[in-house]
């Protein structure tokens, strides 16, 4: 995901914090009002409102205003930068997992066949 690295950074740097992991735990159940999300904290509003514009910023939800409610929703894209990095990875050290096999194979059988040799 070189293509990608500040992006990648707002994701994860948006996954760092437990209230805002706890938000998205929320909005997974549906969309919910800023004020249904910031029930369950002991903050003040002002501070919660920045977890929800770093969100925002990062990606990770969508706000619309009707009238005073400001409403959060999940968004997928997110999910999808986390999914092909982690695939990227996963790839990455299933290559190197497998030269080590490789390795430690061809080393044993080496082994083998100059014990059996002796």
């Amino acid at each position: 995901m070189a293509q990608y690295p500040q992006q990648l950074d707002d994701v994860f740097h948006a996954l760092a914090d437990p209230t805002r992991r706890e938000v998205l735990g929320r909005l997974g159940a549906g969309p919910a009002s800023v004020s249904e999300l910031a029930e369950p904290f002991e903050m003040a509003l002002p501070s919660f409102m920045k977890h929800i514009r770093y969100l925002e910023s990062a990606g990770w939800i969508s706000t619309r205003k009707s009238g005073r409610v400001r409403t959060c929703v999940l968004e997928r894209k997110s999910f999808d930068v986390v999914e092909a990095w982690l695939r990227e990875q996963r790839d990455i050290w299933e290559r190197r997992t497998d030269r080590l096999e490789r390795f430690v194979t061809t080393t044993h059988d080496k082994a083998t066949e100059k014990e059996a040799r002796e």
